[in-house]
């Protein structure tokens, strides 16, 4: 009998993240400091307007790029916070989490043989969404003498006359690491000198610290129009089981990706759709105290993992920390596996992020302080021990 199942498929290695976290449910006292998710409730007024939408029977299909309203509310947000103008009708479009946006994205823009440049370390989907879409990812590796930061050097070097798209992963997952106005300028000319198109994933943009605010590298001149912005609602907002992302960028592509999107998907949730409305309008301090509390606990983990003796790069994006155990001689599998075993405490290996990753853990702070400090502990006893 034939193989039902496509090779390409199978291929594709799955996310080693979940082992550590499926474990942990099986394990008494055991805790994780591992999931990307928000410690913090939607909030009330977004929770309320969702009910509400489900009590007036908004439960219908919505256009396949997403409730008007919502699209006009996405537009005006990003021109308020990000000097951003894209029209809701023909540039703009609601997806199932910012994670389908990639997908869509991709499938839509390459062919068979081009090349997308992924900086690592970064988010999981970004590789196996581009070989599905049956594109080569090229690898660029991310060091941490440069913060983590792409640098013109970098993106240049990797450029072919296949490449088609670069991903743009800032603020990043798994780092923390964020790219300023003067770094992104300096990739714009390379950019446009080789004529490519950036996917940028700005999921975490407005979890930034310090004086400088997020800048997406589609503000500046001639990159708009070879753009996809990709956000969404998860993370600023808490609102990860809403499943709610979004996409803007030029006309041409987000009325293919819109095609894709009806064929595979219909529509994003109706309910969620009216309460990222409400989210959009109103919810800007409730996101500020979040950051706030974001903030402190970053501070903590990066004074405590200092006093440990641990390197650590300082983030000022997202809600994870990278910190490095290389001077253990132990592979980031091997430390967090036996973190997991004997301390009981589950954290990421920094190979799940790519190759580049080895010899690096993330931790989220999408935790309370109490959990946190409770963590460490047991990170501190178990280096301790390792050390004696």
């Amino acid at each position: 009998m034939r193989n039902a199942l496509s090779n390409k498929i199978m291929s594709i290695e799955p996310s080693g993240i979940r082992k550590f976290f499926d474990v942990v449910s099986e394990m008494p006292d055991a805790i994780s400091l591992g999931v990307g998710e928000p410690d913090f409730d939607t909030p009330w007024n977004v929770r309320e307007e969702g009910i509400y939408a489900l009590e007036k029977g908004r439960t219908f299909y919505t256009s396949n790029a997403g409730l008007k309203e919502l699209r006009i509310e996405i537009c005006n947000y990003l021109k308020r916070r990000y000097n951003l103008e894209y029209d809701p009708i023909d540039e703009t479009m609601v997806t199932v989490g910012g994670s389908e946006a990639i997908d869509v994205a991709l499938r839509c823009m390459v062919d068979p043989g081009d090349e997308v440049l992924i900086p690592q370390p970064s988010y999981v989907s970004y590789l196996p969404c581009a070989v599905m879409a049956d594109a080569k990812p090229v690898i660029i590796n991310l060091k941490e003498e440069n913060g983590f930061k792409l640098t013109p050097e970098e993106l240049e070097e990797n450029i072919t006359n296949k490449t088609k798209i670069l991903v743009l992963p800032f603020p990043n997952n798994p780092t923390g690491a964020i790219m300023n106005r003067d770094e992104l300028a300096k990739l714009v000319p390379i950019i446009i000198k080789h004529d490519l198109y950036v996917l940028s994933d700005e999921i975490y943009s407005e979890l930034t610290y310090g004086e400088e605010r997020h800048v997406s590298i589609a503000e500046f001149p001639g990159m708009k129009e070879r753009t996809i912005v990709i956000n969404g609602f998860s993370k600023a907002f808490a609102m990860t089981g809403w499943r709610l992302g979004y996409a803007c960028g030029p006309k041409a592509i987000i009325k293919q990706m819109i095609k894709l999107h009806q064929f595979a998907i219909m529509c994003a949730p109706t309910n969620s759709q009216f309460a990222a409305v409400e989210a959009l309008k109103n919810c800007d301090e409730d996101v500020n105290k979040m950051v706030e509390a974001y903030n402190q606990r970053r501070r903590y983990l990066v004074n405590a993992f200092r006093e440990m003796g641990l390197e650590c790069f300082e983030p000022f994006g997202a809600f994870y920390i990278f910190p490095s155990i290389k001077k253990f001689g132990m592979t980031s599998d091997e430390f967090a596996t036996k973190l997991l075993k004997e301390k009981k405490l589950a954290v990421v290996p920094g190979t799940a992020f790519g190759d580049c990753g080895e010899g690096f853990l993330r931790i989220s702070y999408a935790y309370s302080i109490d959990k946190l400090k409770e963590g460490l502990s047991r990170i501190k006893e178990f280096i301790t021990e390792l050390e004696s």
